[in-house]
């Protein structure tokens, strides 16, 4: 990892964002990150946080680091993202902040801001979102621009033999689906590891491609420090017993060609165990908080805010006026689809009318922000049209291939970035991104929408591990947005549920404890939960709870039940006199 670092930094990378599994994890943290090591020693001695939040295990914790690097003499940013041991989970995290980051900086190419991935070999071949990942890598509103995977090869998966874990040759093909190159590597000789992480860093610069470093090693002992292989691999296990561990087989070559001598190699082991027993020595007069643990630290934005100040979410009518006209009028040069030009003009009656439905309150919600100069993203699977051909962010051109027309980008010169773009048909995969994506820059409103709530099923992983407890475990909050549409209306049961229950289960709320009521009884109850959860249905309700998500002086995982046939009922919708200053979400 460090050899990869320090040839793209020579390249120009000054920021990395890395995902791994929990096997090794101290070792980069300790190693690659600089994080002080009686950080991690507090962790063995169970110190708990003075801060927010459970914590974790400290094989899940992430970081955020700036050091210099010794190659060349400039400081680096180096960000492990915190994960669950559900191997593999964190990669589309990562590449949704390392894409976010890479937005914010301007980074287009991929050269200031680069992705690695560790995996296992087992977990590579068998877990599907690496698949799904792969295939987020060269789209457009997802290419992080090349990401260097390295895989940890120990040729076993806890107790299953490689035969009976994959049906590939190698644990690395799935990455021939993007014609990745595959480099094998012999981990036991460290002049050829080195030589391969130039290489791949060189690759991942010059063609802004994945490549794949397969270091094929062993696992010396167990899957933990107690664990008997030879209950299962008694022969290979018997082999690696006879093996020199790889420290001292190369130690005795540097000695033997005369690099090092006895002395030098023994007075740096010396000295870096001088190291470690010092900050060991400092852990019972080290004060511990969870947010050190942070791969995301939001600098100043929660400084000067009152926690328990709820804003006002309405706009003037002027600003409802312009937006209400952008999104109901196509461009005069654009053959737009007789049936849009329908729904447009129906648009235009309802804002002469001073009324607004489903689609014109989210305009509402969105264009206001995007000219309040915050960044909107919206991701998912057929997002751009929506899925009931309600939404129309992006309209196409009849005659001309690729010409499109997007109102919310055509608001204003002073606007904000308005990101609408169709995902791969993948969920856990692409809504992982968008979490992601939400954790690097809590200005920006960051939604996924699901083709149908109950979509959502396939993303469990993402929304139990990441979401709704990220904040508890690693002091991490996020204001990702998830519309799921619900609601059963002769669809049969497929597609009729988000399944509300499962989101209202997975809520920290106590039941048996009624929050005092007072001046701020919604603001601590907003505050004191993991997230929110709602089913708005008015279109100047969705307009203010989605403007509520930037409003907020703190972040929270919004959960929104959208509707199907509400999105154009005649008693769904909301004058403007709901939207308009001194207003806000209209409760029950």
């Amino acid at each position: 990892m460090k050899q990869v670092i320090d040839s793209s930094s020579e390249r120009g990378v000054e920021s990395f964002i890395m995902g791994m599994p929990h096997r090794g994890r101290l070792n980069v943290l300790a190693n690659v990150c600089r994080k002080p090591l009686e950080h991690l020693f507090s962790q063995f001695e169970a110190l708990t946080g003075r801060d927010e939040g459970s914590g974790d295990v400290k094989y899940h914790l992430g970081c955020s680091t700036v050091r210099r690097n010794h190659a060349t003499n400039k400081n680096i940013h180096l960000a492990v993202v915190a994960n669950p041991s559900h191997l593999e989970a964190v990669n589309p995290v990562v590449q949704g902040k390392t894409y976010a980051e890479q937005f914010y900086r301007g980074d287009r190419d991929g050269k200031k801001v680069m992705s690695m991935l560790l995996h296992g070999d087992a977990a590579f071949s068998g877990q599907g979102v690496v698949y799904e990942t792969f295939h987020l890598s060269d789209l457009p509103s997802y290419s992080t621009m090349g990401t260097i995977h390295i895989v940890c090869n120990n040729q076993i998966g806890f107790t299953t033999d490689p035969r009976h874990s994959r049906s590939s040759p190698y644990c690395t093909d799935v990455a021939r689906v993007v014609n990745a190159p595959i480099f094998h590597v012999n981990a036991d000789d460290p002049e050829a590891v080195m030589y391969v992480c130039k290489v791949a860093a060189a690759w991942r610069n010059e063609f802004s491609k994945d490549v794949v470093i397969d270091l094929v090693s062993y696992r010396r002992h167990g899957h933990n420090e107690v664990d008997e292989p030879r209950f299962t691999q008694p022969l290979m296990y018997k082999r690696i017993g006879e093996t020199k561990p790889l420290l001292e087989k190369y130690t005795n070559k540097l000695v033997s060609d005369g690099t090092v001598t006895e002395e030098e190699v023994q007075l740096e082991k010396t000295k870096y165990d001088g190291v470690l027993k010092k900050a060991l020595a400092e852990v019972k007069s080290t004060v511990v908080y969870n947010a050190i643990w942070l791969d995301s630290p939001w600098t100043g934005f929660f400084a000067g805010k009152d926690p328990l100040k709820l804003p006002k979410t309405g706009v003037s009518e002027t600003i409802l006026m312009e937006i209400g006209k952008k999104c109901s009028t196509p461009p005069e040069d654009f053959v737009c689809h007789k049936a849009l030009l329908r729904t447009l003009k129906d648009r235009a009656k309802m804002i002469e009318n001073r009324i607004a439905d489903w689609a014109i309150g989210e305009y509402f919600a969105f264009g206001s922000l995007l000219m309040e100069d915050v960044h909107v993203r919206l991701s998912g699977q057929d997002v751009e049209r929506g899925t009931f051909s309600h939404r129309h962010h992006v309209l196409h051109d009849q005659d001309v291939d690729k010409k499109v027309y997007i109102p919310l980008k055509n608001l204003s010169q002073s606007q904000a970035t308005y990101t609408a773009c169709n995902s791969s048909l993948s969920e856990f995969g692409v809504l992982g991104f968008e979490v992601g994506y939400s954790l690097t820059n809590p200005n920006a409103l960051v939604c996924w929408e699901a083709q149908f709530g109950d979509f959502s099923n396939t993303a469990q992983c993402i929304i139990d591990q990441f979401i709704s407890s990220g904040q508890a475990k690693w002091a991490r909050q996020s204001g990702i947005v998830l519309l799921l549409p619900h609601g059963y209306e002769g669809m049969g049961p497929e597609h009729s549920s988000a399944r509300l229950e499962r989101f209202l289960q997975m809520s920290n709320d106590d039941p048996d404890y009624y929050p005092p009521p007072g001046p701020h009884f919604a603001s601590q109850q907003l505050n004191d939960c993991n997230w929110i959860v709602a089913n708005c249905t008015t279109p100047a309700n969705l307009f203010h709870i989605l403007r509520r998500q930037i409003l907020l002086p703190f972040r929270k995982p919004l959960i929104l039940m959208t509707p199907k046939s509400l999105l154009r009922h005649p008693e769904a919708r909301s004058s403007f006199d709901d939207f308009t200053e001194c207003t806000s979400p209209l409760p029950l």
